[in-house]
């Protein structure tokens, strides 16, 4: 089974714990059985491969999201990076391309398109392979999945199917209606339409080719930029005759809220937390190496990072987003594919940041024009490459690195430095990758 997971969105909804850099997807809030943590995308990709060990998964992302993909998954998925973006039909026409052009996929095979932030059971991963056989099955050009609906849900779009059968041909498609319109729908048994669904790759490469002018990936991904922002919906979904849906009547959540995540959260609290004996219904999520006592809390969402804190009834807790887009922060905490980077104190002309290294992973070979940075190793062991010149790192090891001077670090166990940036310009754009000889 080939499956393109579609990975964006900055996750403004469950601010402070998520941001541009880290998304919904990647906090983790859920447990295993071994009780440690995991995020939504290695749930995700857990529940898919239990059902199809073989599956091939695609996570068509941005490119501030690939770091932290690679932190949380390794090398078990291919990424196919958007340069920039584009809604989600350029995001799955370059995904696709991707597939045939780049990993050899044929025209002739099938994919699944599934959003990678659903809190569901197997059994959805299960509906998801019968979607796939049934675009194999070629009786229709698109497939979707389309949610049995529990409530008259004002925030989801709907699917009208022509008859109640497991398996039916697709009427029309409604836009998020009133309560009392999404009343009516569900009386002609209509299903929540959650971007789900299948096709085969050369239909979906004919579309493409067909609304954007390019040869192959490569084209595509250089030409992406100038490429109209459209959704599947309104690109190829809604204009497609041949279409049929899959009726899923198995637990299906949209966790875009605190309100929802509440409630599929393992725990209570996350972090240091005490709740007193007349707190009801409160959960508590908190990264900062500080306590957080909650007295008499009812029906409240607390949520704590470098980024901000989040003190909220947890309804409104959904209602947060047009406060939080006036919120205007660089990201603290951010995962990158070799470790974690948290920044822990910010002045006039310095920022001082906690760098955490996995064993055996390594920065790139880079220069800064405008900074100057200090590293002091914590724990572990290291080496360190400045101006071609190695060097090991341990433990209360200090390194300068002047402004224009090309740098890399290397951990060889689990590795901790303190790195304090100074200069008038300290920025996130200000680094240059360079080959290392």
């Amino acid at each position: 089974m080939h499956v393109i997971l579609l990975s964006g969105g900055s996750g403004k909804r469950l601010w402070p714990l998520s941001n541009d850099i880290r998304s919904k997807q990647f906090i983790k809030l859920f447990k295993k059985s071994d009780d440690s943590y995991e995020s939504m995308v290695q749930r995700v990709y857990r529940q898919i491969t239990a059902v199809d060990a073989d599956a091939q998964i695609i996570i068509a992302t941005s490119k501030s999201q690939a770091s932290a993909i690679k932190n949380q998954l390794g090398e078990r998925v291919s990424v196919c990076v958007e340069p920039c973006r584009r809604d989600t039909f350029p995001a799955i026409a370059l995904a696709t391309a991707y597939l045939h052009d780049e990993l050899g996929v044929d025209t002739n095979e099938s994919v699944v398109v599934c959003p990678v932030d659903p809190y569901v059971d197997d059994t959805y991963y299960e509906a998801v392979k019968n979607l796939y056989k049934l675009s194999e099955q070629g009786n229709a050009n698109l497939t979707l999945m389309g949610i049995e609906p529990t409530y008259p849900s004002e925030k989801y779009g709907y699917i009208i199917p022509r008859n109640i059968e497991k398996v039916s041909a697709v009427k029309e498609f409604k836009e998020k209606p009133d309560a009392e319109t999404a009343k009516k729908y569900l009386s002609q048994h209509a299903l929540w339409n959650a971007g789900i669904f299948a096709f085969r790759i050369g239909y979906m490469l004919d579309k493409a080719h067909s609304m954007i002018d390019f040869d192959d990936y490569r084209d595509l991904f250089n030409k992406y930029d100038a490429v109209t922002k459209i959704s599947f919906d309104y690109a190829v979904a809604e204009k497609e005759p041949s279409i049929q849906v899959l009726r899923y009547n198995g637990d299906w959540k949209d966790v875009g809220t605190w309100n929802m995540m509440a409630e599929v959260m393992a725990d209570k609290t996350k972090g240091k937390a005490v709740l007193d004996d007349t707190c009801e219904n409160t959960n508590v999520v908190n990264e900062l190496n500080i306590p957080i006592l909650c007295m008499g809390c009812k029906d409240m969402i607390i949520a704590a990072s470098g980024d901000g804190i989040l003190i909220s009834d947890k309804e409104r807790s959904g209602y947060m987003k047009p406060y939080v887009e006036k919120i205007e922060t660089e990201a603290m905490y951010a995962e990158k594919s070799w470790g974690t980077y948290t920044v822990i104190d910010v002045q006039p002309g310095s920022m001082t940041v906690k760098v955490s290294m996995n064993a055996g992973e390594h920065m790139s070979y880079h220069m800064h024009n405008c900074r100057e940075e200090v590293w002091t190793v914590i724990s572990g062991k290291g080496r360190a490459v400045v101006d071609g010149m190695e060097q090991i790192l341990r433990v209360g090891d200090v390194i300068t690195i002047a402004a224009g001077c090309k740098h890399m670090v290397e951990a060889i166990t689990p590795l901790d430095i303190v790195e304090v940036q100074l200069g008038d310009e300290i920025d996130v754009t200000d680094k240059i990758k360079i080959p290392l000889e």
